[in-house]
């Protein structure tokens, strides 16, 4: 299952800027990749994962910021079309599964 988080951060004086900052960053390092300025995608393997990411995201909100997080189906996220300059892009490919041995 994909994770598609949209957020709206205030951005007016520098205390928020640099907190909308640390929220992007805070994103990042729990393996969601920048999609677009304010959108940010990951996989999610299980349920438990799921609901980590949810509590973490939720507690790292800056005051005042809004999220808007959806789920999408491998197969819901295939269909995903992307321009880019008016050409059409490839779609971000999901991930292998792991093996494990």
């Amino acid at each position: 299952m994909w994770m598609l988080t949209m957020f709206d951060l205030p951005v007016v004086t520098d205390f928020e800027r640099k907190e909308a900052t640390r929220f992007r960053n805070v994103l990042i390092e729990m393996g969601f990749e920048r999609t677009q300025l304010s959108v940010y995608m990951r996989f999610v393997a299980s349920r438990e994962q799921k609901k980590s990411l949810l509590r973490a995201i939720r507690r790292k909100l800056p005051p005042g910021g809004e999220v808007a997080i959806m789920f999408l189906t491998d197969k819901q996220f295939e269909q995903t079309v992307n321009f880019h300059c008016g050409k059409r892009r490839k779609a971000q490919e999901k991930p292998e599964q792991y093996t494990l041995f």
